[in-house]
């Protein structure tokens, strides 16, 4: 059977299956609390266990930044210090940022990610990736201590100076691209620029205000705001987070366009689902649709919510101040309290990609993400200000 009937066929298979799951009225199981300290057991596990991985090891004795664990882990630990009564980072918030720091002060002497050597232009988009990991992590972590460190200056001067200025591609950087959705895929460029605008809101002292840099401000909004329209709903998703971290990025219409968007793809459960969001619909596609139901392996996704889509969602609404009574947002917090595995602390996901099981270390990735995501909307959700929910500290 040719490539496109078998893939025609698993489409119908995989349409009725969704159908089933849309039509299905079956009540999900509601809880109003949740237990940070298994997530953070989970994350700091993952986190260890990615930094000895030898498929992150890089050299001078460092390793690669990856956005599905070490990325949303630098992100999301750091929120959980309250709940759990920590004095300061963890052992192994504190090792990441020393690697990153390690590579920023080693710049001109580190290999990249991945070099042209059996790749084609991947130094070039290992450079970019890292230069705007490097600045978010090292900024997210200076804004605890409301300093900009010498590190982090230096890790954005490295970012700047890999920006495109000109081209179609003008204020981005070139992104690693595997064709993995959501992050490593052809249009990953536009999550990588939307990062490089959280880590300039992010950082302490007003950085965004410094002179020097309001050339590269002005290229970077400029490409988010002419590419937005062709983008897939988790990279604007990427955009209205970015929009709170500087204000003059988006209009108020423009955000609420996007939350609209995103409010129009909760699925009966409350939840989300990141094949439903990865994907750009220009139009009616049949590529987006197969995309929907099937991995490139040709393995099907079922149709239920995950953590990644509704944990990232839920804290992009927040963020964007969507009101705490707003039902859909309740609905969404709601799924999140209400899907942690009670007995390791995760949140489910899978890639969207190729099958890959829980048992394995690899088949974790996306419940890595999931996990930071789910974390940063909960602590976001349980902030004074907002209702808050019953946690477990069990």
């Amino acid at each position: 059977m040719k490539a496109g009937v078998r893939r025609t066929a698993g489409l119908l298979a995989c349409l009725v299956a969704g159908a089933m799951v849309a039509c299905s009225h079956t009540a999900p199981k509601v809880s109003n609390s949740w237990d940070p300290k298994a997530a953070a057991t989970y994350l700091d596990y993952r986190a260890a266990w990615w930094m000895e991985w030898t498929g992150s090891a890089r050299d001078h004795g460092t390793f690669c930044i990856s956005c599905h664990t070490a990325l949303p882990y630098a992100l999301a630990r750091p929120a959980l210090r309250a709940a759990l009564t920590e004095q300061g980072p963890s052992v192994n918030e504190h090792r990441l940022v020393e690697n990153v720091a390690k590579r920023v002060r080693l710049w001109n002497d580190v290999g990249p990610y991945y070099s042209d050597q059996g790749y084609d232009h991947k130094t070039a988009e290992s450079r970019g990736t890292e230069a705007v990991l490097n600045a978010l992590i090292l900024a997210s972590h200076d804004s605890q201590n409301d300093r900009l460190s010498d590190d982090a200056r230096a890790a954005f001067d490295n970012m700047w100076a890999l920006q495109q200025t000109t081209g179609d591609n003008r204020g981005s950087w070139f992104w690693l691209q595997f064709d993995q959705e959501p992050w490593e895929a052809n249009d990953s460029a536009y999550y990588g620029a939307a990062l490089a605008a959280i880590a300039v809101g992010t950082a302490p002292g007003n950085y965004r205000s410094t002179p020097e840099i309001q050339d590269n401000l002005k290229r970077l909004r400029g490409y988010l705001n002419r590419e937005s329209a062709a983008q897939s709903t988790i990279n604007r998703v990427f955009l209205l987070w970015a929009s709170t971290k500087l204000p003059e990025l988006l209009a108020r219409d423009q955000q609420e366009a996007i939350i609209k968007e995103i409010l129009s793809k909760q699925q009966a459960d409350g939840g989300w689902r990141l094949a439903s969001i990865a994907w750009r619909w220009n139009g009616w596609s049949l590529r987006s649709f197969v995309n929907m139901w099937l991995r490139e392996d040709g393995t099907p996704m079922d149709g239920n919510s995950d953590g990644v889509a509704t944990g990232v969602i839920t804290f992009a609404l927040q963020e964007t101040g969507v009101p705490r009574d707003n039902s859909q947002l309740e609905r969404g917090i709601s799924w999140l309290m209400s899907n942690q595995n009670a007995a390791e602390g995760f949140w489910p996901a899978s890639s969207v990609n190729k099958r890959r099981h829980m048992s394995s270390d690899t088949g974790r990735f996306m419940s890595d993400a999931a996990t930071a995501f789910a974390v940063l909307a909960l602590t976001e959700h349980q902030r004074p200000t907002n209702p808050v929910a019953s946690v477990s500290n069990h």
